[in-house]
């Protein structure tokens, strides 16, 4: 038995971890126990890449380097600090005898309660006592210690005067799902108790102002309060029975930094405020003063000395470094913009309070208690008044969250990270920018390929797991979510997953059947479930606590009116949900995710936009897919966190929890970005490529300016010419990773992929191929459906399908479902469908030119280039003075066509303006042929033969669109015009037999030449 994955849980949560897994150099395991502790040491429980060379975790913005912090003066070892204090308050601990705890007798009751009472229910873990008492010994323990205690203190002191001079802060690392709620519990049952029954010391207090970032974590802290039905208190055993009433005296304000910001006192219209300013009077001042955003906020500590505050989720308070030029760009920039002005709105509110009423101390709560994005430290460095921490690698040997596991490996060919460790990269160049307005043409149906096998493989998986939820009895599905880069991706996701109703070109709207079936918010019939299955939301809105703007109030409109009518069916009173808004129920749905009975109980995906809330508990989180950029460690660490609470707290036989798993795609928890310096580049020298007029004006090549095409129905009777373009091979390089392996540093693997497309019938996926291809390509002019065409088109789909159709690497015919896919593959089968046409002696394409301007020509061509990839063409054959070549096969054509007998005159199409619309996997694009060769093929001097060449060495899906829209489309279509003569098209794929190529084409038209004549002359 290989312990490492069978057993990946080593310690109790509720003792001293005394074992963990040993860690190479690299961070990477080497599956041995050492039976002692792990040190503080900042690692991240992420394994390497199985194509990897070396370990991403060199580097990481989580390292040693990284989490110390630099002065003028000093520079600060944190995982030393962290280590030093762990070691003292172990000792501390062990300490036999009460009396040699220096704490007041409150404090030892606390303590002896914490460690050893025999709690009925849920009990604090080992880490949340230790939190505690680090708090504890450094606030009553160190100042007896002399000069062994003041070490200590007086880091305290010099790192929060150079980072925070108006405030003494003291921050506890715990990972995510340690249960921060807890420790805050413990807290202030600690101060006031003492406070209480200790009036005259100066180092406690009843009086908490307790700061989260959102209005999630504010409702959820509800249970702090000592009068709350379900406070934490008396429904957890955290203090002893007769220290509760001492708890009523308490004095707790929670509330969300947003609140600090200084509201109206008075609305007033622009033009209004003007008028009753004056032209020359200062500006009228009707925001609220320092003392009455106070006396809103926390009216209850009003008059109070001392508070005590404690920031939840503190990673977003700071006070950023001044003149610190730090250069982001993009959504990078942005998001540290906001990132700053929310930290300074928080921090600037403390110090309001520091001035008018006094602080005690900040306490700091985070998993991620690190400096962000444009903060003026160096991203990712821990703050240097992190005094305790008991790190995410911790609470896994513990067993107490969940083990993530991301790729490791598939079998995509190129590249070191899995594709599905860093989706962003692969599907964020056709993915929507910002804002929906930006993506009211786009479908759900156009995601980008790579994401669309992601969700695809992923939920693969979940639908076992929900299989064996259901099997087990479990009353609540497990949750996959979504967390996107902004609201126009969130929808399509949304729609994706949960079905949409698409409005046709007549106006009239069909429903789009969800594409992962157990996410769909309708039923069988088409109609929208009461109670929807998926939600989409959008995070800093709900928690800012202002109202949901109108864009999004749009998107999420159906959802809020059927959740708000299963709140009235739930309650029973109409009534019920008229004083609830739209955010507050949705906030409503999303906490309760995953609690039986609730209003959010059934949900199963949700799509996010932005952020996912922090200090969101649902703990029936399974797998999270990232479609959005993780430019940071710290950043990736906030959403994998989202789905590592357990779902169960029962321990085994051995007195450890069961591993428990969470799987993830999309989020790059090992990337690393290191700067590059550019090094300056000297000036190259530009030339101008033109065309040479008049001494060469004879070798002046037109064409036309094509825009579309105009294609007659077929008659009665179709056929297809299929041939080797036909083809199409469904691989994982087309579609995206099809076998993906999820592990995590420890624990068992699981492999994700597509098997269970597999169960799609093949008559299903030739009925739904015909009906996409008639909706595409067979409408007449008042753009009615040729359904008469149905039968035929559906027997030569089929025969396309059992014929051309190769699936490799894992993929299925259902992957046609996907609208690229399916977009291919009538590309190849209408082509086959025109070509046939073309054989018979039918044409039935006629080009459509540019009406304004309908001829192109090589006397136009006339730019600047500074590129020394050159070729100085033959006077003779080329009407420009050079070819700009980007490939040395461009240049080889050069010289075969400046030598060659039969032409008379050619082109690069460089700044020539020849192109050629064509469709590719759904969306409409622009084709570049490489060049125009004009050849005298016997037909003479006055009827030359214009070849349209590609130069060709990979063949990709691309091209074989280019080629069969040119022969099928552009060439015939041109021909019928009869204006601009002679056309044919081309490819030439191996450069080193292009002479001979080259000659086989000439020679091919000539021969054709000879046929055509023999033909005429038969009688």
């Amino acid at each position: 038995m290989n312990e490492f994955f069978d057993q990946p849980i080593l310690n109790s949560p509720y003792e001293y971890p005394k074992r963990h897994w040993e860690l190479d150099a690299v961070g990477q395991p080497t599956e041995r126990i050492l039976e002692h502790r792990r040190q503080a040491k900042f690692v991240t429980p992420i394994p390497k890449t199985k194509k990897q060379r070396g370990s991403f975790q060199e580097g990481f913005v989580f390292s040693d380097e990284a989490a110390s912090i630099s002065s003028d003066e000093q520079k600060y070892d944190q995982s030393k600090i962290i280590q030093e204090v762990r070691e003292q308050v172990d000792a501390w601990r062990a300490l036999p005898n009460p009396k040699d705890w220096r704490v007041t007798p409150s404090t030892e009751r606390l303590l002896k309660h914490w460690r050893h009472h025999p709690f009925s229910g849920v009990r604090p873990f080992f880490c949340q006592v230790e939190a505690v008492e680090t708090v504890i010994w450094l606030t009553e323990v160190a100042p007896q210690l002399g000069k062994r205690g003041e070490h200590f203190l007086e880091h305290l002191q010099k790192v929060n005067l150079e980072a925070n001079p108006d405030l003494l802060r003291l921050a506890l690392k715990l990972a995510t799902g340690a249960g921060k709620t807890t420790v805050m519990a413990m807290l202030i049952a600690w101060q006031t108790v003492n406070a209480v029954r200790s009036p005259s010391s100066k180092r406690y207090t009843k009086g908490f102002l307790l700061v989260t970032p959102g209005l999630t974590i504010k409702d959820r802290l509800r249970v702090l309060q000592p009068n709350d039905p379900d406070s934490y208190y008396a429904s957890r055993e955290l203090v002893p029975s007769d220290m509760l009433p001492d708890l009523q005296k308490a004095k707790i304000v929670i509330t969300n930094y947003h609140a600090f910001k200084r509201r109206e006192r008075l609305e007033i219209a622009k033009n209004s405020r003007y008028l009753l300013q004056g032209r020359d009077n200062p500006a009228l001042s009707t925001l609220e003063t320092d003392g009455q955003m106070l006396q809103r906020v926390m009216p209850e500590l009003m008059g109070m000395k001392e508070i005590l505050v404690i920031n939840d989720e503190a990673h977003h308070c700071y006070r950023e470094k001044p003149n610190v030029a730090e250069k982001l760009k993009g959504d990078e920039a942005q998001e540290a913009k906001q990132n700053n002005e929310a930290a300074r709105l928080w921090i600037s509110g403390l110090e309001m309070v520091q001035r008018n009423l006094g602080l005690k101390q900040v306490i700091d709560l985070s998993a991620t208690p690190f400096f962000l994005s444009g903060s003026g430290y160096q991203e990712g460095t821990l703050f240097p008044w992190v005094m305790s921490d008991f790190s995410l690698m911790d609470a896994l040997e513990c067993g107490i969250v969940k083990l993530p596991r991301v790729p490791v490996s598939d079998n995509i060919s190129s590249g070191q990270l899995p594709m599905y460790r860093n989706l962003w990269e692969h599907v964020k160049a056709d993915l929507p920018k910002k804002g929906r307005a930006k993506a009211e043409n786009l479908s759900a149906l156009d995601l980008p390929v790579p994401l669309q096998t992601a969700l695809e493989a992923l939920y693969g998986h979940y639908k076992n797991v929900f299989e064996i939820w259901q099997k087990e009895g479990m009353d609540i599905p497990p949750c996959f979510i979504v967390v996107c880069n902004n609201t126009s991706t969130s929808k399509l996701v949304y729609d994706y997953v949960s079905g949409f109703e698409r409005q046709l070109e007549d106006g009239n709207t069909i429903l789009e059947k969800a594409r992962l079936p157990l996410f769909s918010n309708f039923d069988e019939y088409g109609n929208p479930l009461g109670n929807p299955k998926t939600l989409l939301i959008d995070s800093e809105q709900l928690e800012s606590g202002e109202a949901l703007d109108d864009n999004f109030r749009k998107l999420a409109a159906p959802e809020i009116e059927r959740f708000r009518r299963d709140k009235v069916e739930r309650s029973g009173n109409p009534q019920s949900s008229d004083s609830i808004t739209d955010q507050e129920l949705l906030r409503e749905v999303m906490n309760t995710i995953g609690k039986s009975g609730q209003l959010g109980s059934q949900v199963r995906c949700v799509v996010s936009v932005s952020m996912l809330t922090e200090g969101w508990d649902a703990n029936n989180v399974t797998h999270i897919l990232g479609v959005r950029a993780f430019g940071t460690q710290l950043l990736c660490e906030q959403v994998i966190g989202r789905a590592l609470r357990r779902q169960s707290y029962d321990l085994l036989e051995n007195g450890l929890f069961a591993p428990e798993y969470a799987d993830i795609f999309g989020i790059p928890f090992d990337f690393t970005a290191k700067p590059t310096i550019a090094k300056p580049q000297a000036p190259r020298a530009a030339i101008g490529v033109k065309a040479m007029r008049p001494e060469r004006d004879a070798l002046e090549i037109r064409f036309p300016r094509v825009q579309g095409y105009q294609v007659e129905l077929p008659e009665q009777i179709l056929s297809a010419s299929f041939n080797d373009d036909s083809k199409l091979r469904l691989t994982p390089d087309m579609i995206g990773a099809t076998n993906t392996e999820n592990a995590g540093l420890m624990g068992q693997s699981v492999v994700l992929n597509l098997a269970h497309t597999k169960e799609v019938r093949t008559s299903q996926i030739v009925f739904e191929l015909t009906t996409y291809m008639l909706q595409r390509k067979y409408r007449d002019e008042d753009n009615n459906i040729q359904m008469h065409l149905f039968a035929q088109l559906k027997r030569i789909c089929n025969h396309w399908l059992e014929q051309y159709l190769e699936c490799v690497g894992g993929t299925y015919p259902a992957q046609l479902s996907y609208k690229t896919i399916a977009d291919m593959a009538i590309e190849r089968i209408y082509a086959a469908i025109q070509q046939s046409q073309l054989e018979a002696g039918n044409n039935p394409i006629r080009a459509v030119l540019d009406p304004y301007n309908p001829v192109g020509s090589s006397i136009h061509v006339n730019f600047q280039t500074s590129k020394t990839t050159r070729w100085k063409t033959d006077s003779r054959k080329c009407h420009i003075n050079y070819v700009i070549w980007d490939s040395e096969w461009e240049a080889q054509f050069c010289r075969v066509a400046e030598q060659h007998p039969k032409v008379r005159a050619y082109i690069k199409n460089h700044a020539l303006g020849f192109e050629v619309p064509y469709r590719h996997a759904g969306s409409s694009r622009k084709y570049l042929p490489d060049f125009i060769v004009l050849l005298e093929d016997g037909h003479g001097e006055h009827d030359l033969l214009h070849l349209v060449v590609e130069i060709k060495g990979y063949r990709g899906e691309d091209a074989i669109a280019k080629k069969n829209t040119m022969q099928t489309h552009w060439i015939p279509g041109v021909n019928a015009l009869g204006d601009f003569g002679r056309w044919k098209f081309c490819e030439l794929r191996e450069v080193h037999a292009m002479d001979a190529d080259f000659a086989a084409l000439v020679e091919e038209q000539f021969n054709q030449l000879l046929e055509n004549q023999m033909a005429e002359a038969q009688p």
